[in-house]
């Protein structure tokens, strides 16, 4: 790490936050204080000791200074010029002697430096400095307090600067070098695809005008190039600190990997590309709490992480595998050091949810320091559905009787409280399935209350909570979030499956009102797949800005290279599966011997896909079957993939919307053909009834919302499996008399030859 002087010329601005966390941090990482209070709890329990104050104290008071070439900037939580003192809030829950020494060792960096800070600004020789903590469940404050003077204050900050200051001088360095390449960079591969420089050229433009991007583009054209590129180009001119590429799975984050691989080439592009991985899949002692008495990469985890993060500098790429290796030679633990190498990366790979969620690290980091960030979201249409899990949650009584059964005493008895309110609610609900008009109130409470007991109880404990109790614990506080935002984005609703089991749970329906300040926050937000179609439906249901901008990317492909073909005299309705399944058989066979290849054959359940690969083999032995089957590992899901071979012959029999539906790239005589048996429309059920019920009341389209959309954007990613190259030929078999309605037809990519689409019978 250089620790050469900041050119004068050039300033590097630093929040308080940022400085205090990067040189007063010392110590075990240590959670045992957590889960913390939600951002709304946090912002309310600072609005009420703001509150209890007098008519003259100040809330959130900007502060800011240069020291050197730093440029150091936040806010105060409060000042009462009267007497002269700041005060800086701590929200919290449980006990207070929980919060480690570590972190009020911080807490007070941060107040000291505000105390600097506030003497400069206002030419003030002494100060005085309150701690103030607020336990959210009891409203109680802690007031921990001090006096400084101007001269020792000065003195705790120079020292903190000067500890940061060589790191500071090496980031901007890193930015300079970063933007000056950026500006010079061109595309890797001399040209682009057909298609791909449309996609390219509106990601550019989005950018420029800081806008919200939906394009909708063609599988094979490269997407994740042909957006990571202008998004990198774009980041000198509109001044992004980082690049967020989000992927709703494994495949797609690989491709960002590999494609930021390309543009940094041999090492020419001063590029640091970081990969996040969930915390189960990085942690590398799960049977143990996140604290120094308990994991031994906690132990000592700060004083440990500045090698760890220097060596991380020197890291070509911080895939996954990298990451891993450099934290276990440093004796780090591998999740936390990847959080904190998202401070000093420029592209950031990971999952929709570091975004998007509601517990967002991502997100929450951009707003505590001010980052500019450019969001990109591959397989975009998976966006409703995952942001609609990321904002419901649900509880059964066999989870509360699991939990309590291995609860500690206290906890127990909360947990008894809890089933007695859930009683209530059971006998004012009769029926087997019941949407609820408003959250319970007493229910929330005891729900409540019993979250902030286990927290008390695992801040006093060494070990784990036992399974039953700690995923009981986990749904009950994602439980109470969600009723604290309840309307009409959501449903309530209450399911018996039997005499001793009810289950509980907030449905997120519209996913709009929790993602629309993700929008708000990102320079700009492109989202896309081949599937996007219509964009009102993703505008509507996600919350984009009124001002998104939207683009249907030319195909490359032409018609010539995939025949589709429609059986129209096929029901895959669920009344007439049965009498289906010989037609379906034969209807293959007959294709395979027309054209002997690797083929996909995709069904809507796994029930329908055993009844129709029996009938097919019994039927027809000598052509060669392989299954997904439920649950596959990621091996057993590369040895399917592997049966697609040049040369090869067969037909793998999968499951729409599955792990092979999209994200598959099997070009060339890898696979030449589809069979699609079903629309794909989501199950007739009593919630989805009710999805369908507000969908209509809130977009007069609750079919459309509901099922058909939906289906569809399954069918054609499937379909898209085949041509994946300007030079691929293929057949896509349509089955089902419903493919040939004119409305169904109009959801189809327009490339598709449709105006003498062959409507066979299958016979």
């Amino acid at each position: 790490m250089s620790s050469a002087p900041l050119a004068p010329a050039r300033r590097y601005t630093v929040s308080v936050r940022a400085l205090c966390e990067f040189t007063a941090k010392a110590g075990d990482l240590d959670l045992r204080f957590t889960p913390t209070p939600t951002a709304r709890q946090g912002m309310e329990g600072h609005a009420i000791v703001a509150s209890r104050r007098g008519e003259h104290y100040q809330s959130e008071l900007a502060l800011a200074i240069d020291h050197g070439a730093l440029h150091v900037r936040g806010r105060a939580d409060g000042y009462d010029a009267d007497r002269q003192l700041l005060e800086e809030v701590k929200t919290y829950r449980g006990q207070l002697a929980s919060i480690p020494d570590n972190h009020r060792h911080l807490h007070w960096a941060q107040l000291r430096v505000y105390g600097h800070l506030l003497c400069q600004a206002q030419g003030l020789e002494r100060v005085n400095l309150a701690l103030v903590y607020f336990e959210i469940g009891s409203q109680q404050e802690t007031r921990l307090e001090e006096s400084r003077s101007r001269e020792e204050l000065a003195e705790l900050f120079g020292a903190l600067c000067e500890r940061f200051i060589g790191w500071a001088a090496q980031e901007l360095a890193h930015r300079q070098a970063r933007d000056a390449a950026l500006e010079q960079l061109r595309f890797p591969h001399g040209d682009f695809r057909p298609g791909q420089r449309q996609l390219a050229e509106a990601v550019f433009r989005a950018h420029a005008g800081r806008r919200s991007l939906l394009a909708q583009a063609p599988t094979g054209i490269g997407k994740t190039l042909g957006t990571l590129f202008p998004a990198l180009k774009a980041a000198p001119r509109q001044q992004l600190d980082k690049v967020l590429f989000l992927a709703a799975k494994t495949p797609g984050r690989q491709l960002a990997l590999d494609a930021a691989a390309t543009l940094k080439g041999q090492g020419v592009l001063p590029l640091r590309v970081l990969e996040l991985s969930a915390r189960e899949k990085a942690c590398e002692h799960p049977e143990r709490l996140c604290r120094g008495d308990s994991c031994p990469l906690a132990q000592g985890f700060y004083d440990r992480l500045a090698q760890a993060r220097a060596a991380c500098l020197d890291a070509p790429l911080l895939d996954r595998a990298s990451l891993r290796q450099i934290a276990l030679a440093h004796q780090v633990c591998p999740y936390y050091l990847g959080s904190e190498m998202t401070r000093w990366s420029d592209v950031i790979v990971g999952d929709y949810n570091y975004w998007f969620d509601g517990g967002a690290m991502l997100y929450a980091m951009a707003q505590a320091h001010d980052w500019r960030v450019s969001v990109l979201a591959d397989e975009a249409h998976n966006l409703v559905a995952r942001a609609r899990g990321m904002y419901s949650a649900q509880l059964s009584r066999a989870s509360l009787r699991a939990a309590r059964a291995v609860a500690p005493a206290a906890v127990a008895k909360l947990l008894e409280k809890i089933g007695r309110a859930w009683s209530a609610i059971g006998k004012q609900a009769l029926l087997p399935y019941q949407v609820l008009e408003a959250m319970p109130p007493r229910f929330i409470e005891t729900l409540s209350a019993a979250n902030n007991a286990i927290s008390d109880h695992l801040a006093q404990v060494a070990v784990p909570l036992e399974p039953p109790l700690r995923d009981f614990h986990l749904e009950a506080m994602a439980f109470v979030r969600l009723a604290e935002s309840f309307g009409p984005h959501s449903l309530l609703d209450l399911t018996r499956q039997d005499e001793r089991n009810t289950v509980l749970a907030v449905r997120n329906v519209v996913p709009a009102p929790f993602l629309g300040p993700r929008f708000a926050q990102a320079h700009a937000t492109t989202l896309f797949s081949a599937t996007l179609g219509p964009w009102h439906y993703f505008a509507d249901l996600l919350g984009m800005p009124k001002d998104t901008a939207w683009i249907d990317v030319e195909s490359p492909f032409h018609a010539s290279q995939l025949e589709v073909r429609v059986a129209q005299d096929i029901s895959t309705r669920w009344q007439r599966r049965s009498a289906s399944i010989a037609p379906i058989t034969a209807l293959m066979a007959r294709q395979f011997h027309q054209r002997p290849g690797n083929y996909l054959a995709f069904f809507s359940s796994f029930d329908y896909l055993q009844q129709a690969l029996a009938a097919f083999t019994r039927a027809h032995p000598d052509i060669p079957t392989w299954q997904q089957s439920r649950g596959m590992s990621e091996a057993e899901r590369e040895a399917f993939l592997a049966r697609f071979v040049v040369g090869g012959r067969g037909i793998g029999f999968a499951v729409l919307g599955g792990s092979f539906g999209e994200g598959v790239d099997l070009p060339g005589e890898r696979l030449i053909g589809a069979f699609v048996a079903t629309l794909g429309l989501p199950q007739v059920n009593e919630v989805n009834e009710q999805l369908r019920l507000r969908m209509q009341a809130l977009f007069g389209a609750g079919y459309d919302y509901t099922y058909l959309y939906p289906g569809l954007q399954k069918v054609v990613q499937a379909a898209g499996r085949v041509i994946r190259t300007e030079s691929d030929q293929g057949v896509v078999w349509l089955i089902d008399e419903r493919f040939a309605q004119p409305e169904v037809q109009a959801l189809l990519p327009s490339w598709w030859k449709r105006d003498d689409v062959l409507q066979a019978t299958g016979h």
